[in-house]
């Protein structure tokens, strides 16, 4: 089985690109339909939340607390006006 290595650059827009098709998504489905390890990807997602390209709620579920996350406005616009022409202009293979 080969392992593909996916930029970081490709990480981000998968993120931002995934949130925007759905709306909102919880911790676990976001790294789950982005294809990324929640321990090994933390660094990338609390990044974004840094540059709020994202936004984190949480909220009660019980005992528990439920993570969730939502593309900002600020994301909207980068995801439209750089990662989709850099996507163009240097296709995944």
């Amino acid at each position: 089985m080969v392992h593909e290595y996916r930029d970081r650059i490709y990480i981000r827009k998968d993120i931002l690109l995934k949130l925007y098709e759905n709306g909102e998504l919880n911790q676990s489905k976001l790294m789950s339909y982005c294809g990324l390890n929640n321990v090994k990807h933390k660094e990338i997602v609390d990044d974004m939340l840094q540059k709020e390209l994202i936004i984190k709620t949480e909220e009660a579920w019980g005992d528990k607390r439920i993570i969730k996350y939502k593309v900002s406005e600020k994301g909207r616009q980068i995801l439209r006006e750089i990662l989709e022409p850099y996507e163009k202009l240097f296709p995944r293979k």
